[in-house]
């Protein structure tokens, strides 16, 4: 029998918080806890959550809101507790899923008492600084994220063309933990024609859908171009673009695109039904680490448009099960789109086999893997014995400066 792992994952977002990240630690937390690992959280408290930090498997601790994204927060720096609770009970390896104070604090307390981390590389704050005005942090902020990985034993992203990129920047020792997807709740069969009558869809007309958050960060000016340009280029098919999400260029979204139908936040069984009950599904955004709405989508049996990088780039076949374009070549984005509705034998086939690949991509495999990482980062039973020796010897925690 396998050793059980104590394992902390320390993160400034978690489900129920919807967003790829709180997403994908919510399935690794699950899953190792199925596997009969324990599994400690640390993160900021949400809305009005109370925790007295006495629990073996949560610590919350108190959270700042993140300017332009409601219901996010960093966390605060919380070095001292967790020396505290880690020399009462020390975990074995640490996965940390956020660079903020929280996890920079949980980053020097595992120094300082040789626990062994993890990091992954959730999200492209660099390339998001650009879509807010505020290139000139660039490169100070990349400064910072590679300092900061660079200190984890390994450093866990979700795409190839991820790894190359960090790698490109003298990110070190970058490995793959890809995503996976619920084909059971994404799926086809979830279609409903009761739905695609509330958006004024008839028989051979077309919903084009799009699943995400709506700010800067995501291009969807490209949205609204490509949509506009299908209802041009096929003026007798009735088109009609659904939008699901939220956030701070919504307004402004409807504003430009009054005939677009907003839903705003979904999850679960309806929006399952929401993706199954369009056609195609446009994906502009250029600032990816993964997209998990991408493998959504494509488990939802729809045409999905992309650029050639992330989620796309690795699950997609052009002109098989689904198009894709040049990163950043929006001629070719909308062309993608448009060849999609060229030949209804195109959007058939590609819709049919973009179901047959998503269904291959589960999270038990994704889940394993993160296993053995854990376990690969964890000392051998040799250096464990001379750690508790030393452990007899560490100062009290009141003795230690907190920086």
């Amino acid at each position: 029998m396998s050793q059980i792992l104590n394992v902390t994952l320390i993160t400034e977002t978690f489900t129920p918080e919807i967003n790829g990240v709180a997403n994908t630690l919510g399935r690794l937390c699950d899953g190792l806890r199925l596997r009969g690992h324990r599994v400690e959280l640390v993160r900021p408290r949400q809305n009005d959550e109370i925790n007295s930090g006495a629990a073996d498997d949560l610590m919350l601790c108190r959270g700042w809101p993140i300017p332009g994204y409601p219901g996010l927060q960093w966390g605060q720096s919380s070095m001292h507790k967790l020396l505290q609770r880690w020399q009462r009970r020390r975990p074995d390896v640490l996965y940390i899923a956020t660079e903020g104070p929280l996890g920079l604090s949980a980053l020097r307390a595992a120094r300082r008492l040789g626990i062994a981390v993890i990091s992954g590389f959730h999200t492209n704050f660099p390339q998001y600084t650009q879509q807010y005005g505020m290139g000139f942090i660039t490169r100070l902020l990349t400064h910072y994220l590679r300092w900061f990985h660079n200190r984890s034993r390994v450093t866990l992203v979700p795409s190839v063309s991820q790894k190359v990129e960090l790698e490109r920047r003298g990110f070190e020792r970058i490995e793959l933990l890809s995503r996976g997807v619920d084909s059971q709740l994404f799926n086809p069969s979830r279609c409903s024609q009761a739905l695609r009558e509330s958006w004024g869809l008839q028989t051979g007309d077309i919903g084009v859908i799009h699943v995400g958050r709506l700010a800067p960060e995501k291009n969807l000016g490209l949205l609204k171009t490509g949509f506009e340009a299908l209802k041009s280029s096929y003026p007798q098919r009735t088109i009609k673009l659904i939008v699901v999400g939220d956030g701070p260029q919504r307004s402004e979204l409807e504003q430009q695109i009054p005939d677009a139908i907003f839903c705003g936040t979904l999850r679960g069984e309806v929006l399952a039904t929401h993706y199954a009950s369009a056609d195609m599904f446009l994906f502009p955004s250029l600032t990816e680490t993964f997209g998990n709405v991408v493998l959504e989508a494509l488990a939802s049996g729809l045409g999905v448009v992309a650029y050639d990088e992330a989620a796309a780039g690795q699950h997609i076949r052009h002109g098989h099960n689904g198009a894709l374009a040049m990163p950043g070549d929006e001629t070719a984005f909308v062309d993608a789109a448009r060849w999609l509705l060229e030949d209804s034998e195109n959007l058939r086939r590609v819709r049919l086999n973009a179901r047959q690949h998503a269904s291959r991509q589960g999270w038990t495999a994704i889940i394993d893997q993160f296993e053995r990482q854990l376990r690969d980062a964890c000392p051998s039973e040799s250096s464990k014995t001379l750690r508790q020796t030393s452990d007899k010897t560490i100062r009290p925690v009141s003795s230690m400066p907190l920086d």
